[in-house]
């Protein structure tokens, strides 16, 4: 599989960011839009069947259908999707899609060959009108633990339509990303952490569409955030991560063996969720190869969560300044 050229390379290293479109055909997307559309379609029953959904919405696109039953019921849509901090589901498709060889071989360009999948991956279907939906600006890293700033921690972004301007695609502050983590506000706009305007530093924004099978690259350090939807479709993406072996981890540690009593550095960058390795050459038998083990590991630790990082964010409106 084809890497990056040393053209791309140098533009993230400058800018913070990449979109390179075409890394998956269209197809590639429909297992897991499958998977999220069998997902809906048995919640969709049980809410019919207990009263609280008027029907199934089945004649409904995969860009719309999601909207229409949420527009009944709300949010108790969302738990089997998203779980408790978005990375709830771990089917087989997402896996596959996680792993796949096309995304797999970009991301070595990055962080080498001996890769680990962070464990913070998200499924965000982007709802018309819900305040979750736009999330403010912030730095990945102003969720990690602060040992891990100086660490590469790819994000890659990837929509399952066409993300454009009109249906909430992302911006990105560029060439900011070398410059630290910028202070964070908790209880942002829909619960997230927030730079508040004052805050963030002087770049011009810049709006990234990503068409079905692009994939947006960026540093856990560079400033990004998603705009508002005008349109009546799903903005459907996830974001998942990666790093080099390098970088702190929690591969084969179990969650309920989480000691905080160890050297702050020792710990992984996320430790709420597992971590687990995708590629390595030096140990293959480390891979995380089959799904069923990608879901127990997974699921472990949604069942039973290590405490997030502490970085000392205060609520908005509080604080210096």
């Amino acid at each position: 599989m084809r890497g990056l050229s040393a053209q791309q390379l140098e533009f993230f290293a400058r800018e913070g960011y990449l979109m390179v479109p075409g890394i998956f055909a269209p197809a590639a997307m429909e297992p897991l839009r499958g998977e999220l559309t069998g997902i809906i379609h048995r919640e969709a029953l049980r809410l019919r069947e207990q009263g609280k959904l008027s029907r199934l919405y089945e004649e409904e696109p995969f860009e719309r259908r999601l909207s229409r039953v949420h527009a009944e019921v709300g949010d108790e849509i969302l738990g089997p999707l998203t779980g408790r901090g978005g990375g709830g589901h771990s089917g087989r498709a997402l896996f596959e899609l996680i792993t796949h060889p096309a995304l797999l071989a970009r991301v070595e360009s990055f962080v080498g060959p001996e890769i680990v999948g962070s464990s913070v991956y998200r499924i965000r279907p982007k709802i018309p009108g819900r305040e979750r939906g736009v999330v403010p600006w912030h730095q990945d890293s102003g969720y990690f633990a602060v040992h891990c700033d100086s660490s590469l921690i790819l994000t890659c972004w990837i929509p399952l339509v066409d993300a454009t301007p009109e249906n909430g695609c992302l911006q990105v502050l560029p060439r900011v990303h070398r410059r630290g983590v910028f202070r964070h506000h908790t209880h942002g706009p829909g619960g997230y952490l927030v730079i508040v305007d004052k805050d963030l530093p002087p770049a011009e924004p810049v709006t990234v569409p990503v068409p079905l099978g692009g994939v947006l690259f960026m540093t856990n350090c560079t400033p990004h955030c998603s705009l508002p939807h005008t349109t009546d479709v799903v903005r459907w993406s996830i974001d998942v991560r990666y790093q080099s072996e390098e970088v702190p981890n929690n591969v084969g540690e179990l969650s309920e063996e989480f000691d905080p009593g160890r050297p702050g550095h020792e710990l992984a960058c996320y430790p709420p969720e597992a971590d687990f390795v995708v590629q390595s050459r030096q140990h293959p038998e480390r891979v995380v190869r089959r799904w069923e083990e990608f879901d127990q590991i997974r699921q472990r630790y949604e069942k039973l969560r290590p405490p997030s990082p502490q970085r000392g964010w205060v609520p908005m409106g509080q604080g210096r300044g």
